[in-house]
């Protein structure tokens, strides 16, 4: 059973999420929190798989507790699940360290998905936040923070590896897709982030946007 905690400041929200997740027969809420600092007691008390994040919270908001888990070693993955969909927004939410994001308009279907996903070590960059994160590096505004120097350039199994991750796929999938061993698969994952300069799965996407290395 993957165990999720919600956080988001509207009780109505926090409830339809957990009747909703409570169909899928794998996945249960495990806790809510209306705020991230409410969110980061409760992922002390009940350690959840992912964290399911909005980013407009009055008080301690959604930036602020993806900036808190980070320091953290142990934190569980983060998808976004949110209203907004501004570019800034996205980047910036993907910046500090969210692994996937998601519009509240979104299927249960595609949510369940996004949250196995993220729970099986994957992330979450779909289409269309790759295609901000594109229209973003085209007006001149590359992610910030990214190391300056280019990339080591990448063998094709790598290529094939990073596209992969960038469609959101896990290890397992990506083990399953290239017909390999998901031991070889977190051997490239290291390799490609290593010659990205990256730090994450996610970070090597927005790496790999910036330098043109997915064409």
């Amino acid at each position: 059973m993957i165990r999720v905690l919600v956080v988001d400041d509207q009780t109505l929200v926090r409830q339809g999420i957990r009747s909703l997740l409570g169909l899928s027969g794998d996945i249960e809420v495990a806790g809510e929190a209306g705020d991230g600092r409410e969110a980061l007691a409760a992922i002390e008390a009940c350690t959840p798989d992912v964290v399911l994040l909005d980013l407009r919270m009055p008080g301690y908001d959604g930036l602020w507790t993806l900036g808190e888990l980070r320091s953290r070693t142990d934190a569980p993955p983060v998808l976004v699940l949110t209203t907004f969909d501004h570019d800034t927004l996205v980047m910036d939410a993907i910046r500090a360290g969210a692994r996937g994001y998601l519009l509240k308009d979104v299927t249960l279907e595609r949510l369940t998905r996004a949250i196995r996903t993220l729970a099986d070590g994957g992330t979450l960059v779909s289409p269309s936040i790759t295609e901000r994160l594109l229209r973003a590096v085209h007006r001149g505004r590359p992610p910030a923070g990214e190391p300056p120097a280019k990339v080591q350039p990448l063998t094709e199994r790598e290529l094939e590896v990073l596209r992969l991750i960038a469609e959101g796929c896990s290890n397992r999938e990506i083990a399953e897709a290239l017909f390999l061993a998901e031991g070889t698969v977190k051997n490239y994952v290291s390799a490609l982030l290593a010659k990205l300069g990256a730090r994450d799965r996610t970070n090597a996407v927005l790496r790999a946007l910036h330098e043109n290395v997915l064409g």
